[in-house]
Parts: structure tokens; sequence; C-alpha cells
């Protein structure tokens, strides 16, 4: 669907609305971080999508038999993202987990050979430049073989919810699309989480490892950064191409790494900056031939 016209003086509205979006998103690397001193990943998750479900609860009582079976597969697919990035996070930094979840974007072109696209020497390029960049960015002693591949399969997962949710959009209110797949998110990550806890006193002890902070970060990550973030995608992306957002996108890990240093004073040696570089130089390259294109 192509996106409708505005004037000139809205536009630049949009594109600022889909940088906010941007931003807000890179602030919940160190929210997690943070949280996942007390919490697992699946808790969190859980618990994040209960409080965004609560928010969208009005759009999804009015979804249809359809939206709540295509909610069902983009909920699994995200909340396994979530899981596996918020998983990596108990054991790597908030900037390397922002860099690898960042590869995502080259993923998406990648899984399309699946559906029988050609792969243009641009995305080889692109994904050449990506392995160099995660290959510095591994020196500078944080690496960890199980988190980093946790997080790249997260990368994984959501690529994979982009190409079906790009297939299924156009069949469905954007608004109810997403409230059926939190939902889902909600409901399948509740179950997790209790599965998870079997044999464990982690539900019983749940409570109190919830303090005032975590409680706050869990509500930014479910309000603002879940319900709230799609609502502003949905309207902005209306007058915004997929291309133009595709790299307003690609600046989150710019944004993670910024408040990581900010909040957790945690910092990159020159080679893993490097690195990080040439990592968002890839996907900014990537994007840019879809866009010439």
């Amino acid at each position: 669907m192509t996106p409708r016209s505005a004037p000139h003086t809205w536009v630049n509205r949009h594109v600022l609305a889909l940088l906010f979006v941007t931003l807000v998103w890179g602030a919940t690397f160190p929210v997690l971080k943070l949280a996942t001193a007390h919490l697992s990943g699946v808790e969190i998750s859980a618990l994040r999508f209960v409080i965004a479900a609560l928010c969208m609860a009005p759009w999804a009582l009015r979804a249809s038999c359809r939206a709540w079976t295509d909610g069902a597969v983009l909920g699994a697919l995200v909340l396994v993202s979530y899981v596996a990035q918020a998983w990596g996070l108990e054991h790597i930094s908030s900037n390397r987990s922002a860099f690898l979840t960042s590869l995502n974007v080259l993923m998406v072109p990648l899984l399309g050979i699946v559906l029988g696209n050609r792969l243009s020497w641009t995305v080889l390029l692109a994904a050449a430049m990506a392995c160099v960049g995660i290959g510095l960015m591994s020196w500078d002693g944080g690496a960890h073989l199980l988190a980093d591949s946790a997080t790249v399969f997260g990368a994984l997962a959501y690529a994979g919810y982009v190409i079906f949710l790009s297939r299924k959009a156009g069949l469905h209110s954007a608004r109810t699309l997403a409230a059926t797949q939190i939902v889902w998110m909600a409901l399948l990550g509740s179950v997790w989480a209790w599965a998870a806890s079997l044999g464990t006193e982690r539900m019983h002890t749940l409570p109190e490892r919830i303090d005032t902070q975590i409680l706050l970060g869990l509500a930014y990550l479910g309000v603002v950064a879940t319900a709230g973030m799609l609502f502003l995608q949905a309207m902005a992306q209306r007058h915004v191409s997929a291309d133009k957002a595709a790299l307003i996108y690609a600046m989150e890990p710019v944004f993670a790494a910024l408040f990581a240093w900010i909040w957790l004073a945690e910092s990159l040696s020159w080679m893993a900056a490097f690195g990080a570089v040439i990592v968002v130089s890839a996907v900014l390259l990537s994007e840019w031939k879809s866009g010439a294109g």
C-alpha cells in the first residue's frame, strides 16, 4: 500500500514522529538490562505484553476471527524475538544486543530468497559488511556464544515477523491487527513464563522481585514502547514511505548506545565502535538500495 501524500509542511512532522518511535525503542535496551537483574527474559516479556494488552483491549474485542488468526502468528514470532533478546541481555551489554538486533533489517531481504526473490549485489555487500562489523565487536571482550546466538535468533524471528506483517497488514485495520497480536503475546508469554517456573519458586517470588524501579520500567515497556509506539507508527507511516521509514528505524542501535552510555555507563572500545559503525552502515546500505529501486 502506497502511503498517502501529505503537504511538505506535514512530512517533516511525520518523519520526526518515526524518529521518536525509534528513540523510544532504543531506550528499551537499558531498561531491559536493568530489569534482567531481577526478572528472567520470559518474565519481562510476559509482564510487558500483559500491560500492553490491557491498553489495546478495546480494539481486540472488536477484531474478526481472521485478525485473531493472523495475530496469533505475528504474536508468536515477535514473542520469540523479544524473549530471545531479553534472555541475551542477561549476559551481554545493551550496546551489543542493540547492534545484533539491528541485523533483522538485513535478514528480511535474505529470507526473501526462500520466497524466490533475487538477491542483489548491494545486499550481498551489506551482509558481508555486517559480518565484518560483528566480528570487530566480538573482539571487545563482551562476546557470549549462547547470548549472542539467542540475540541473533531473536533478530531472525523478528525478520520473519516483518515479512509476514507486510503480507497481512493490508487485510486488517492496523490497530486491530496490532491489538490481536499483543493479546496473543500476553497469553503465550504468560503460559511460557508459567511453564518455565515449574519446579521452582519463581512465580511465588515474582511480587517480591518487582520493586518500584522495575515496575516503572515494565510500564514504560508495555504502555509506551509497545502499545503507544504501535499507534504512532500506524499514524506516521500513512505519510512516510516504507523505504524512508526503514532508514529511520536503522537509528535504533545508535539511540540504544546513547542511552546505555547515559544510564548504564557502558562504553565501546575503538575497535568495537568501528565495528558498530560498519554494522549501521551495512543496514543503511541495504535499505538505500530498496529506496532507490
